[in-house]
């Protein structure tokens, strides 16, 4: 008896263990650095870039001189709501021709949206205010409101 009320209470401490375990999940897609070393703002066009990262998750939202990969990083642990703990947003800006001009990358720290890393060939990517949306909004949508229920 005292052997089978030992294997239940060892039992239930592992459950107990294994429920606490961190489980981290991604959403998105951001090309890593090796990734955007064959890139060359002035050289590529939309057509390269597309053909080797593949097409972005966001695009601008005038026409389509900037292209945004972004990726989230996502902790759960037991029955607590999951916690984003990484944003990461990849900006690519095109020229009226549809070269390359710009490569930024984006993080969060903080709260605050920083560049992480910038090539830039003649100026900074334009339109701060998207990059502010996208940081602001990604993980509030609410599933029931996509569903209609």
């Amino acid at each position: 008896m005292a052997t089978g009320v030992q294997a239940a209470l060892g039992g239930l401490a592992l459950f107990s263990l294994v429920a606490c375990t961190p489980l981290y999940t991604n959403h998105g897609f951001v090309p890593d650095d090796n990734d955007l070393a064959d890139i060359a703002a002035g050289v590529d066009t939309r057509d390269t870039v597309a053909a080797f990262l593949g097409r972005p998750s966001v695009e601008g939202l005038v026409g389509e001189t900037q292209w945004f990969y972004v990726r989230s990083q996502w902790k759960t642990v037991g029955a607590k709501a999951p916690k984003e703990v990484d944003r990461q947003v990849l900006a690519i800006t095109f020229d009226a021709t549809g070269v390359v001009t710009n490569i930024e990358r984006f993080g969060l720290d903080k709260g605050e949206i920083v560049a992480i890393s910038r090539r830039v060939t003649t100026e900074p990517v334009k339109g701060r205010n998207v990059l502010s949306q996208i940081f602001g909004n990604i993980g509030r949508i609410d599933p029931a409101t996509l569903l209609n229920q």
